[in-house]
């Protein structure tokens, strides 16, 4: 089960772009279709990145409750800090599988990979954010389903960075 060198990178791939193509467009009602009803979604803070949101402070540590609460948010024309949206342009690389698992004949698929994202924001200046993710995917018949995405920023302090709330 655990042979990750033979599994089928191309439908990893093409998944993480779709997704990074929802969120870049503000579809972000159709990324909430790629949710596993159980998803966990957490960004840790830059100091103590392998700790747990019950012990440490996290920049964000949602569940799918959550991060629907905050997608619903975010496309409120009363969110100030995102409207007008942010234009984004994510570039997705170094996708790798680190394990493959089946649990109660599910199969999980663990992945990491690295993010650029180019932010513009009307009357700002264009920011970067570069960062890792790392994913557990449940694979269904022809697509995955997001069952954890945690965000690994790479900055060092965040206050120069500006607003994240765009970063799903």
């Amino acid at each position: 089960m655990n042979n990750i060198l033979n599994y089928d990178r191309n439908k990893l791939e093409i998944f993480l772009f779709h997704e990074a193509e929802l969120l870049d467009n503000w579809s972000l009602d159709e990324w909430l279709l790629l949710l596993d009803t159980n998803f966990v979604y957490q960004i840790p803070s830059n100091d103590s990145q392998d700790t747990n949101p019950k012990k440490s402070l996290f920049i964000v540590a949602d569940d799918c409750t959550r991060t629907k609460e905050r997608v619903h948010r975010l496309k409120d024309k009363n969110a100030h800090a995102e409207f007008p949206h942010s234009r984004t342009r994510r570039l997705i690389s170094n996708i790798l599988v680190k394990k493959l698992e089946n649990r109660g004949g599910e199969i999980i698929v663990s992945i990491t990979s690295n993010f650029i994202i180019y932010r513009h924001k009307r009357g700002g200046d264009i920011r970067t954010y570069v960062g890792s993710c790392y994913y557990d995917l449940i694979e269904d018949n022809k697509s995955f389903r997001i069952l954890s995405k945690k965000v690994f920023l790479d900055a060092y302090e965040l206050g120069s960075m500006g607003l994240i709330s765009f970063i799903l």
